[in-house]
């Protein structure tokens, strides 16, 4: 697409983007085009698409998501998780046994979309891990996960059924997890998800999409988790300032899982 002359790049980009969302081409939650396909779109470079992008961000038009991408905002004000747990510790804090079934262990060749999220080249291997999460040997959870096979080459098939990949990275090869991204919507069971999860085809599953990080901001695993509806819900705790001043915003003092049993 071409660009009129004179007009800062970056300003014709956002305000295309604009145009896309306010016509309902683009509709709230939408996922936007990829940093790269609106570079290719634009013929610009990604610094000037990232540009644009932080400028309606800005207006609360779109929000980002590191590793996720870019969405439209449906005026709701996004809160981070207080604190990044993995599902064993959720499941004790809940005074439940955790444990896996390891149902997918395989080396696959990253399609586009994931190897743009992990920051590796078009068609490297990573690793996927399907897991049947449960709770005191009922089914809870089912993920999904990818990682580079930089990391997925240390992970042992057999000790995932009783830990998990923060502990086996963390203790086993001193790899800190430090930060997770996560973006939380609703999704219907496909048959193969109501099977696992024991519910009925089309039941609404509550979908959690996780990126995770190491040192230096690197990407360690993508992950897509699928919690049954009737098992989870979660509770948030807002603290107001002090001085209670209109327009201060509330911090997110605490944001857990409750499961339900």
């Amino acid at each position: 697409m071409m660009l009129k002359e004179g007009v800062p790049r970056h300003l014709q980009i956002s305000q295309w983007l604009r145009q896309q969302i306010e016509s309902g081409v683009f509709k709230p939650e939408d996922k936007l085009p990829s940093e790269n396909e609106l570079a290719g779109k634009f013929d610009v470079s990604r610094v000037t698409v990232r540009r644009a992008l932080q400028s309606l961000e800005s207006e609360s038009i779109i929000y980002r998501c590191q590793g996720l991408g870019s969405f439209v905002s449906d005026g709701r004000v996004s809160q981070n998780l207080v604190k990044l747990t993995d599902f064993n510790e959720d499941m004790s804090q809940a005074g439940l046994q955790p444990s896996s079934e390891v149902k997918l262990f395989k080396t696959v060749e990253a399609p586009d979309w994931l190897a743009e999220m992990l920051n590796i080249e078009q068609g490297n291997k990573v690793l996927q891990i399907d897991r049947l999460r449960k709770g005191d040997g009922e089914p809870i959870a089912f993920d999904s996960t990818w990682l580079p096979i930089f990391y997925g080459q240390l992970l042992d098939e057999k000790k995932l059924q009783d830990s998990t990949i923060y502990d086996l990275l963390e203790q086993d090869y001193d790899i800190s997890v430090i930060k997770g991204c996560y973006r939380m919507s609703a999704e219907a069971a496909d048959e193969q998800l109501a099977i696992e999860l024991d519910v009925e085809a089309g039941s609404p599953l509550f979908l959690i999409d996780r990126m995770t990080y190491t040192i230096g901001n690197k990407p360690l695993y993508y992950q897509k988790r699928y919690y049954r509806n009737d098992k989870v819900i979660y509770e948030m705790t807002l603290e107001r300032s002090a001085d209670g001043a209109p327009g201060d915003q509330m911090p997110l003092k605490e944001f857990t899982p409750v499961f339900k049993s």
